[in-house]
């Protein structure tokens, strides 16, 4: 996997923090649609839904263009292997971090049971006091 810069990624996990443009995204990758027909679908105005568009299209994640007078917006699914890609090698480094932390922990488990054995077989400390005179 090629190495994806940090302002990317954040780019497109801000993109993808909102559910109106995580809706959005769904809809244009299912296919091309113009951001007028796009805002029909939520209780906010056309200009709210124009700012998500920019926002998904800063990212990467989707593609603009003109025809006529209508803006069309369209997914781009490559960008979005990539994001998957990316939380695929997060998860496989922290899945090898956890089960590295696993091996330890049983290679000390035979130090901590002999530890343990040897305090069961130890009688406790007891301080004496000193006897009283009869």
């Amino acid at each position: 996997m090629h190495e994806i810069d940090d302002d990317r990624a954040d780019a497109w996990f801000h993109a993808l923090s909102d559910r109106t443009r995580r809706d959005i995204l769904r809809r244009v990758l299912d296919g091309e649609q113009s951001v007028s027909a796009l805002a029909r679908n939520y209780p906010m105005s056309l200009t709210a839904v124009q700012k998500h568009v920019a926002t998904l299209e800063r990212a990467g994640l989707i593609t603009r263009r003109r025809s006529g007078r209508e803006t069309l917006a369209r997914g781009d699914a490559g960008i979005l292997r990539s994001a998957s890609q990316l939380l695929t090698a997060l998860e496989s480094a922290r899945r090898e971090h956890i089960a590295r932390i696993d091996e330890l922990l049983e290679a000390e488990e035979p130090a901590r049971g002999a530890a343990a054995e040897a305090a069961r077989d130890t009688p406790p400390h007891r301080a004496t006091a000193p006897h009283p005179k009869e």
